[in-house]
């Protein structure tokens, strides 16, 4: 069963279309990945998932809410981890479960029963009277998320939730996310690490000028898209080493700055080509997710 279902969903700015006729199908349960570089349309989409923003044109409904006509009653059930945190930092901890538990309507024992166990969650129970400003960095993100999951809602949008953590707390993260995909919430992601999504997500949508361009698991994606083994090539040699190469040894090769990409079914005879060229280094490895994201969208920089 669908928990979001878009339709040709469409947005205009200053007669440029940032979202085209875009349909996305987000099934119960799964965590979905929405990516892209920058200027793509993802944050629009997002903020018309949210009911922040109204579609000019298509149809749209989340958790069988008709949006943005029935945006009030969605967020009863929504939960929200902005990419920016807006923790008031005047308040302590659990101030601010309380504050935001208060405006759906959480009161007494069920408050408080609800907030030590996200303060469990997150890890917090021992900074619960600790200041905002006296968090680190990825203390404020559990937080965020904690904060998030204070009306157990059905559906959790996170828009970037480890950008500029340490990997220490990526991976923090990363374990509460799992707990929550465990419980069968329907999650969906942003984020511009790769890996991230790769581990997360059960399906992925790879946006840009505003399309969907593809939507599959991350393991179908890579199959589709990207032969199985990329050889990253780098070194003052590597074109006599293309050049002597004679007849292709790789399906495909792509020349960034002084690193070729050759992407194969066949890694061996590319290694066995390498060892007449001593200067050169090398670093072989599967496909990944990147791989396709950068096939599909380009490396272009988007500022």
């Amino acid at each position: 069963m669908a928990i979001v279902e878009a339709r040709g969903l469409t947005k205009h700015y200053n007669g440029r279309t940032v979202v085209d006729a875009v349909d996305l199908d987000i099934q119960t349960g799964e965590c979905f990945g929405l990516l892209g570089p920058n200027g793509a349309g993802k944050t629009t989409t997002l903020r018309m998932l949210l009911g922040m923003t109204p579609p000019d044109g298509g149809r749209l409904e989340v958790m069988g809410f008709p949006i943005p006509a029935s945006s009030r009653a969605m967020h009863e059930r929504l939960g929200v981890v902005p990419q920016q945190d807006s923790l008031d930092p005047d308040f302590s901890v659990i101030e601010n479960l309380r504050t935001y538990a208060g405006y759906f309507g959480l009161r007494g024992s069920r408050l408080e029963a609800r907030i030590e166990e996200l303060l469990g969650f997150a890890n917090l129970a021992t900074r619960a009277d600790a200041r905002i400003h006296e968090l680190s960095g990825g203390m404020k993100r559990r937080l965020s998320l904690a904060r998030a999951l204070v009306n157990g809602p059905q559906l959790v949008v996170l828009d970037e939730p480890t950008t500029g953590l340490d990997p220490q707390a990526r991976q923090i993260i990363w374990q509460r996310l799992r707990m929550l995909i465990a419980e069968r919430r329907t999650l969906i992601l942003t984020t511009h690490y790769m890996d991230e999504a790769q581990r997360l997500c059960d399906r992925i949508a790879i946006m840009d000028h505003g399309r969907i361009l593809d939507v599959d698991a991350p393991s179908a994606l890579i199959r589709r898209h990207i032969e199985a083994h990329v050889l990253e090539v780098h070194g003052t040699d590597v074109e006599d080493w293309l050049a002597a190469r004679g007849v292709p040894l790789a399906e495909r090769t792509e020349t960034i700055g002084e690193t070729v990409f050759c992407y194969t079914a066949d890694y061996v005879p590319l290694v066995e080509s390498l060892s007449s060229f001593p200067r050169l280094e090398y670093l072989h490895r599967p496909a990944n997710l990147e791989d396709v994201f950068l096939k599909l969208t380009g490396r272009d920089l988007r500022e």
